[in-house]
């Protein structure tokens, strides 16, 4: 790691007590990020993308039934290793986040201006006239029709998209150094996920803001991403530049994420492709390879020794995978497939 990082995450592990035992929700993450870079977190639900960025974010910490361990360093601080008050003035300036409930981000009981001011009168000490003309912007920004209106209502009377759009405007407002979006744009739709997506990338150009997108919509992550990270059971299985992943996906699970998405071309009525199975109990997760009991590919080392991150790619081309049979490059037929290009799984 180097000192040209926004973001360095080293070997993070967040875990929760519980009933049924001790859950890795994030076992083992690392990543960097440079100011004005995109990186894309996928993976499905369950896999700990919300956990870790959360945890970057600072608001997962170590407590009675928490514990956190590893070190996320942002802008040459260790988000883990200095005070609540101190991580508190962190928030806004140097790292937002954009959550994935809208509902739970605002409080019901003060008005969609207030939201937006008040951040800007504690981070930037603007005064209250020029925190409300930079709120009402920024709701114009993300696409809310009568801005100066529906600063004065309260979030019961805006629908779920306008509320998304609310939230994501108080993350930027003080133009923050990163960005942690944990599905932007779910409750949004097509024309507006657009606008949003667009504004996320205008702004990590003109602030060099460094943005984690993560998101279920792989094809936003195509589009708007430079680097994706995939995660499955609390680990990183993939990480490679955005085009190398969605165009020669070398892990098993990358490479089923990408073909269970419809593709425009198909013929009507085309069946989907679906991952057997069922993601693992974070509780008691597999010994070996955690995707190996829904891999079609697994071989019997894989059930029993957990593969580590190698890498497969150059210096200038990093790419990074934790399988014990990496997928062959494009061209190239993977000896598990029959005449018919049909999977044999293995026993």
């Amino acid at each position: 790691m180097t000192s040209d990082y926004l973001l360095e995450v080293d070997d993070v592990r967040t875990e929760f007590a519980t009933s049924r035992g001790l859950v890795r929700a994030v076992d083992g993450v690392s990543l960097t990020l440079r100011p004005g870079e995109t990186l894309g977190i996928v993976g499905e639900s369950g896999s700990g993308k919300s956990v870790l960025g959360r945890t970057i974010m600072g608001l997962i910490t170590n407590g009675p039934s928490t514990t956190v361990s590893g070190t996320v360093r942002l802008a040459g601080q260790d988000v883990h290793a200095i005070s609540a008050s101190q991580r508190r003035k962190l928030w806004g300036p140097k790292v937002a986040m954009v959550f994935q409930d809208p509902m739970t981000s605002l409080n019901p009981v003060k008005k969609v201006g207030v939201h937006i001011t008040e951040a800007l009168r504690l981070h930037l000490g603007v005064g209250k006239a020029e925190a409300r003309e930079r709120a009402v912007d920024l709701l114009k920004k993300v696409g809310i029709p009568e801005p100066a209106r529906r600063m004065n209502q309260y979030p019961h009377e805006l629908s779920g998209g306008m509320r998304q759009r609310v939230v994501i405007a108080m993350a930027l407002s003080c133009d923050p150094e990163l960005l942690i979006a944990d599905e932007p744009t779910t409750a949004l739709d097509v024309t507006v996920q657009k606008q949003i997506l667009d504004l996320l990338a205008s702004l990590s150009t003109t602030l060099n803001m460094a943005t984690i997108l993560i998101s279920h919509d792989l094809g936003a992550v195509e589009g708007r991403t430079d680097r994706v990270q995939v995660m499955y059971a609390g680990r990183v299985v993939e990480t490679a530049r955005t085009q190398t992943v969605f165009n020669a996906p070398s892990h098993p699970y990358a490479e089923a994420l990408l073909a269970s998405i419809p593709r425009l071309n198909d013929p009507p009525h085309t069946i989907l492709r679906a991952i057997d199975g069922t993601p693992p109990d974070m509780a008691n997760p597999p010994s070996g390879c955690r995707f190996a009991p829904r891999c079609v590919y697994a071989a019997d080392n894989c059930r029993t020794d957990p593969p580590v991150l190698a890498d497969l790619g150059t210096a200038l081309e990093p790419h990074r995978v934790a399988c014990h049979y990496p997928l062959p490059a494009p061209g190239v037929t993977p000896p598990d497939l029959d005449p018919a290009g049909l999977v044999k799984e293995k026993n």
